[in-house]
C-alpha cells in the first residue's frame, strides 16, 4: 500500500501552502510522482524586478519544503530529501520520498501546530524584551537545518544594518518598474488569494522610523505604538549561496518562524538587504558573519495582525 495516499499528500500540500513567500507570491507547484512529492519552482509567479535571479522563490519554495516534512512526520513517515540539481527537471527544486515509518517527535508535532498560526506582522511590537533562552531557541533552530542565526545585541551593529537597510531601500524604492511590481502585488480585492493585502501590510512608512519598510498602501499611524527605537534583529544566512543553500536556508527561516510562533514571538521578514546586491555585499563582507546572508528578520512581541490568503491545495497541485 501506498504511504503517499491521496489524503497524506493533499494534507501535505495545504501544510506547503501556508509557508511565507515574497510579496505572497506563492512560487510552489507540487506534484504526486508514485510515493514521492516533487516541488517545482513556478518562475511565472517570480518577481523580475525584486527577484531577478530567483533566490527568493528558491527561498519560499525551502520553506514550504520544511512544511511538507512536518506535515509527512505527524502522519509518522521521516522524509528523504533530495534538493536540486535533479537531472532532467530544470525547474524541480526537490523531491520529497517517505522514509520508514516512526513516530513523530514532540517538537515535530508541536512545530506542525504552528504551521497555521505563524502570520508575517508588520505592525509595532510591544516593548518587551526577547529572553536569551528564546533567542537561543530561535538559533538552534536555523542550525538544525545547516544555517545560522545571528542577533543584532551590539547598537554599533544595528546602527550599520540599518544604515545598510535605508540606503538599499532608496536604491529599490527609486526604480518604478520596482514600485509597479510592488503594487501589482497589493491586494485590495478580499477574493484575491494571493499578494499582500493593504491590510496585512502595516501602516504607512513614516521618514523618521529605522528601519524602512515596504510601502503596501496601508493608513498612516495614528495610535500612540510607535516602531521598536532599538528593534531585535537577527540575520539568517547560510554557509554558501547555491541555490541548494538557499533552499536550505528557506528551511531553516521556516523552522525558525515556527519555533518563534510556538513561542509567542512575531516575526518580520525585510528582504530588502538582501535582495540588494549593493546592500547584500555589504552585509556579507563589513559585518561580522560567517557565511552568505539571507534574510534579515525583525523578532518580538505583537499584537494579532491581519494574515495573507492562500490559494487552495487545488490550484497548485500539478496532473
Amino acid at each position: 500500500m501506498s504511504v503517499l495516499t491521496e489524503e497524506v499528500f493533499t494534507e501535505a500540500v495545504t501544510a506547503a501552502t501556508l509557508a511565507p513567500s515574497m510579496h505572497n507570491t506563492q512560487p510552489w507547484p507540487f506534484r504526486r510522482e508514485g510515493d514521492a512529492i516533487e516541488v517545482y519552482a513556478d518562475t511565472d509567479r517570480a518577481l523580475p524586478v525584486a527577484d531577478p535571479h530567483h533566490r527568493a522563490v528558491r527561498i519560499a519554495c525551502g520553506a514550504a519544503l520544511l512544511n511538507l516534512r512536518l506535515a509527512l512526520a505527524v502522519r509518522g513517515h521521516q522524509a528523504t530529501v533530495r534538493l536540486l540539481p535533479i537531472a532532467g527537471h530544470s525547474d524541480m527544486v526537490a523531491r520529497l520520498t517517505p522514509a520508514e515509518p516512526r513516530p513523530a517527535t514532540p517538537l515535530e508535532i508541536e512545530l506542525h501546530g504552528a504551521i497555521p498560526h505563524r502570520h508575517s506582522n508588520r505592525d509595532p511590537f510591544l516593548d518587551s524584551p526577547v529572553p536569551v533562552e528564546h533567542r537561543h531557541s530561535l538559533a538552534r533552530a536555523a542550525e538544525a537545518e545547516r544555517c545560522w542565526l545571528q542577533f543584532t545585541d551590539d547598537p554599533a551593529v544595528l546602527a550599520r544594518i540599518a544604515t545598510i537597510v535605508r540606503a538599499a531601500n532608496r536604491r529599490i524604492t527609486d526604480n518604478p518598474a520596482y514600485r509597479e511590481e510592488l503594487a501589482a502585488w497589493t491586494s485590495h480585492d478580499d477574493a484575491r488569494r494571493d499578494g499582500v493585502p493593504v491590510a496585512a501590510g502595516g501602516p504607512a512608512p513614516q521618514a523618521h522610523e529605522l528601519l524602512p519598510r515596504r510601502d503596501y498602501g496601508g493608513p498612516e499611524r495614528t495610535g500612540v505604538r510607535d516602531y521598536e527605537p532599538e528593534p531585535l534583529l537577527a540575520i539568517l544566512g547560510a554557509h554558501g549561496d547555491l541555490p541548494s543553500d538557499q533552499l536550505r536556508a528557506g528551511q531553516a527561516l521556516q523552522r525558525v518562524l515556527l519555533t518563534a510562533t510556538e513561542l509567542g514571538l512575531s516575526a518580520q521578514m525585510m528582504s530588502q538587504p538582501v535582495d540588494d546586491p549593493e546592500a547584500r555585499d555589504e552585509l556579507w563582507q563589513e559585518l561580522p558573519w560567517n557565511g552568505s546572508p539571507q534574510m534579515l528578520l525583525r523578532l518580538g512581541y505583537g499584537l494579532p495582525a491581519v494574515t495573507s490568503p492562500r490559494r487552495p491545495a487545488s490550484d497548485v497541485i500539478l496532473s
